[in-house]
């Protein structure tokens, strides 16, 4: 649990932005959420709400992005990581009720076209994803096969939530470890 104010607030903000996206998030219940005074925020983050915003959408993508060397290198082969991946995805989404996907993408879709600071900031941390997942298969097109993945599975999430149903991930994620099987053997 994060002890000083910047950490809480940051904590607060990524929390907020994961649950109820950008735009629900107010300032006063960020700084309510992390026990701290408004003027606090203004004086960690004088950007304000775009800026810790922007500071949360990354400290978020660095941890979520530990899932990718937790799931994948644990795997007997990139296939079966893959299917691992896409399988934990959907375990997750019916253990929270369809509630908590991707933060990034949620932020990155409501935020992309309005805010330059944002879009940056989510595209940032795809980006670290993508270079994170491409050392881990061991192919020419490794860093396609891994924005393949990556884009399979923030669609897969959207439509799962939509439909409050892992199929789409089911689908998704077997496509995907056909297309990973297939650049293998290739």
């Amino acid at each position: 649990m994060a002890t000083n104010t910047r950490e809480r607030l940051i904590d607060a903000g990524a929390e907020l932005l994961r649950r109820q996206g950008y735009s629900a998030t107010g300032v006063k219940q960020i700084v309510d959420e992390a026990r701290a005074p408004v003027a606090s925020l203004y004086h960690f983050f004088p950007g304000g709400k775009e800026q810790l915003g922007a500071e949360a959408i990354r400290v978020s993508g660095k941890l979520y992005e530990q899932l990718i060397p937790a799931v994948l290198d644990v795997a007997p082969d990139p296939v079966t990581g893959v299917r691992m991946f896409f399988a934990g995805a959907a375990q997750h989404l019916v253990e929270t009720d369809y509630e908590d996907a991707c933060p990034i993408a949620t932020v990155a879709l409501e935020v992309s076209s309005s805010s330059e600071t944002m879009r940056q900031a989510c595209a940032e941390v795809f980006e670290s994803w993508v270079t994170a997942g491409a050392e881990r298969y061991p192919v020419e097109n490794a860093r396609e096969l891994t924005i393949a993945m990556l884009a399979a599975l923030e669609g897969a999430f959207v439509l799962a939530r939509a439909w409050r149903s892992t199929e789409p991930l089911e689908i998704a994620g077997e496509m995907v470890a056909r297309a990973v099987e297939g650049a293998l053997s290739a």
